[in-house]
């Protein structure tokens, strides 16, 4: 079953430490990029998340996002870690002594300096725990979502490889009589000049000519790929690559049935296999 590579999944969970929101968007890329935004607690994680990702993902970009609130109010028990507050200090009159001027230390901006405000409530321990299984559930979300996508781009898929076989019949069924009209059309010009040919010699011209403009093969390799293209997109690897490749293939068929054609109806035909592809080659982009 094939895959998109555009998707989006959003999960928040809470706890006695607080609250934390996971986003993941993925969007089309040739190889899987990932980049992170977490919070200063959780950057040791980011190794992990990471691998886990290339784990699952094969190719996009994805931007994953984890926003993380403290809890707040009478529940947030807080207090000052005396050992941190001292560095802090010891490092801000070292500081001031060797700067000409009286400097004044914000209380609001100690406060804020990592590790000088300490919640007990804080369990590093378990808002890791926490923040993995979030990001679990909600790489799963947007594996689920991507599966999805990707069912409708087989649908549409499935409806274009339909249209490019009505096209090959329909260009089949006109052979017979193209060939006729290229033997009608060369009887014609010979009567006109009044030349005396050999018989023997005008079939095996003729024969040559409609050698030269046979497109039995085209449709038989456009054919094949189609058939290609069904059995890779009900297939369970990951299929853009080979997809990509096989458009080319058949923009390479269609413009060579539309070069060799002799008929109007044909190269009409030829124009609308091109038509298709393109539509393909565009869905086809966005498939892992």
């Amino acid at each position: 079953m094939i895959a998109s590579m555009t998707g989006f999944a959003r999960r928040e969970i809470s706890g006695s430490w607080g609250t934390l929101v996971c986003e993941l968007r993925s969007v089309n890329h040739r190889f899987l990029e990932s980049g992170f935004r977490l919070p200063d607690e959780l950057r040791a994680a980011e190794g992990e998340l990471r691998q886990r990702l290339a784990r699952e993902l094969k190719r996009g970009k994805v931007d994953c996002s984890v926003t993380y609130r403290r809890m707040q109010g009478a529940e947030a028990a807080l207090e000052i870690d005396p050992a941190a507050l001292e560095r802090l200090l010891k490092t801000v009159r070292d500081i001031s002594r060797t700067l000409p001027g009286n400097h004044i230390v914000n209380v609001l901006d100690v406060l804020r300096w990592p590790g000088v405000l300490r919640d007990e409530s804080d369990d590093s321990e378990e808002l890791l725990e926490a923040a993995h299984a979030l990001f679990g559930g909600t790489l799963e979300d947007l594996i689920a979502a991507r599966a999805r996508e990707g069912q409708r781009l087989r649908e549409l898929l499935e409806q274009r490889c339909n249209g490019l076989d009505a096209l090959v019949a329909h260009v089949r069924t006109r052979l017979p009589e193209v060939h006729s009209r290229v033997r009608a059309r060369l009887d014609e010009r010979l009567a006109e000049l009044k030349a005396s040919v050999d018989q023997e010699r005008l079939e095996q011209e003729v024969a040559m000519l409609l050698q030269r403009l046979d497109v039995d093969e085209e449709l038989d390799r456009l054919t094949g790929h189609i058939a290609e293209i069904r059995r890779v997109i009900g297939g369970n690897e990951p299929a853009g690559r080979r997809l990509d490749f096989l458009m080319q293939e058949l923009n390479r068929e269609a413009n060579t049935l539309s070069s060799k054609s002799q008929d109007l109806d044909t190269t009409r035909s030829a124009v609308d296999m091109k038509v298709i592809i393109e539509q393909m080659r565009e869905q086809v982009q966005n498939v892992e």
